[in-house]
């Protein structure tokens, strides 16, 4: 079958066999599906995806570049894009990924984190500290985006916001702002412990 059920078919024969543990083959039958009938952003979604679980960098990136470069490109797509090139030190590459993605989901929480975490690199503290405000407005009760405020904050020497940041944590991750007390060395009671 080479019409549109067959190929549609053919897909879902792919995600069953990520379901059902056999990688190789649903890369297989993407890979068919894109030779045979040229890429499409399903397709190359689903591959690029599996890609980058298996750890396959370059050829994911390969796929979101793709994927990226089509006038209907996802937020998401940006995002993982972005991911990948934040774990291969791409920072500001990444960071340019992760901007356009909250500019086409401004409510794409990880895609704030991961912003944050870019300029953070890039020594950028000030836009740093807009993402992950962002980051923990969309997802309060998160506890990433308020660590690594609180890691600027003691870079910056402002003990008061660190304390702010622990006492907000300690309503909901008191493992946590126990950490970043250890961290930090800034007690509530005191400041520095």
């Amino acid at each position: 079958m080479q019409g549109p059920l067959g190929r549609t078919l053919r897909h879902w024969q792919a995600l069953i066999a990520v379901m059902l543990g056999q990688t190789e083959m649903a890369l297989s039958i993407w890979d068919r599906l894109i030779e045979d009938f040229g890429p499409s952003p399903q397709w190359l979604g689903s591959r690029a995806h599996l890609l980058a679980q298996l750890g396959r960098t370059a050829p994911a990136l390969r796929d979101y570049e793709w994927l990226c470069g089509q006038p209907l490109a996802r937020a998401s797509d940006w995002f993982n894009r972005g991911f990948l090139l934040e774990q291969t030190g791409q920072h500001q590459h990444a960071s340019e990924c992760f901007e356009t993605a909250v500019k086409l989901d401004p409510q794409l929480d990880r895609a704030w984190y991961g912003l944050g975490l870019c300029r953070v690199r890039l020594g950028q503290l000030e836009q740093a500290i807009d993402a992950l405000t962002r980051n923990t407005q969309l997802q309060p009760m998160s506890p990433h985006g308020w660590v690594q405020l609180a890691r600027i904050h003691e870079q910056r020497q402002e003990p008061e916001k660190v304390q702010k940041i622990i006492l907000h944590l300690q309503g909901f991750e008191p493992k946590v702002a126990a950490e970043l007390m250890r961290e930090t060395g800034i007690s509530l009671k005191t400041g520095r412990a």
